[in-house]
């Protein structure tokens, strides 16, 4: 498994993932790759349900092993949401900041800034299907902060950190991310199944 598609067109993942795995051997191809593969739609109810869409569709059309991941940030004021819709309830709010202080104000009012991010990445090759799972617990922010990562960063504090997301650079955040974590699961098998 020297080559292994990862089923993402988003920059910022394509490049978090392939700092991950700089010097493995491992070619890691992307859907820039392969313009003409159109990606599915995501019904899945949890991350693994969506990220196993992707990687079976992935799998079925490249006809190579591919992975996919799907990842959230679940806030407890607002009972986990937005989760799984994460990337699409700031992609239907133009203005992120905006959307950033409800999502605070919220917290605020109900004095619960705990939160969590989750990557659950699936991989599929002969026709089998594995998981891995990256799970990061924090806090909601009182502001916004940071001009680095994407999405939810610059409100999430990792646990043991003063900084957010927002405010790390790539190589501490990939030190500690819900998606280094699942990545890092992934590439110890793969080493593991190439040797």
């Amino acid at each position: 498994m020297k080559k292994i598609i990862f089923f993402s067109h988003n920059d910022n993942k394509i490049e978090e993932v392939k700092r991950l795995f700089e010097e493995t051997g491992i070619n890691i191809l992307t859907l820039h790759n392969f313009p003409n593969i159109s990606k599915p739609n995501e019904t899945g109810s949890t991350f693994e349900e969506n990220a196993k869409i992707k990687s079976s569709y992935g799998y079925k059309k490249i006809k190579l092993p591919c992975f996919a991941d799907d990842s959230g940030i679940c806030i407890s004021a607002l009972d986990g949401f937005p989760g799984i819709k994460s990337k699409r309830f700031l992609k239907n709010n133009d203005d992120h900041n905006k959307t950033f202080i409800t999502i605070i104000n919220k917290a605020k009012e109900l004095s619960n800034f705990h939160a969590y991010f989750q990557t659950s990445i699936s991989l599929t090759f002969n026709n089998e299907t594995i998981f891995f799972k990256g799970v990061v617990r924090g806090k909601i922010s009182s502001e916004p902060r940071g001009k680095y990562g994407f999405h939810y960063d610059p409100i999430f504090i990792p646990k043991g950190s003063e900084k957010t997301f927002g405010e790390m650079s790539i190589e501490e955040k990939n030190k500690i991310s819900h998606r280094s974590r699942a990545i890092n699961e992934l590439k110890k098998f793969l080493i593991k199944s190439i040797n």
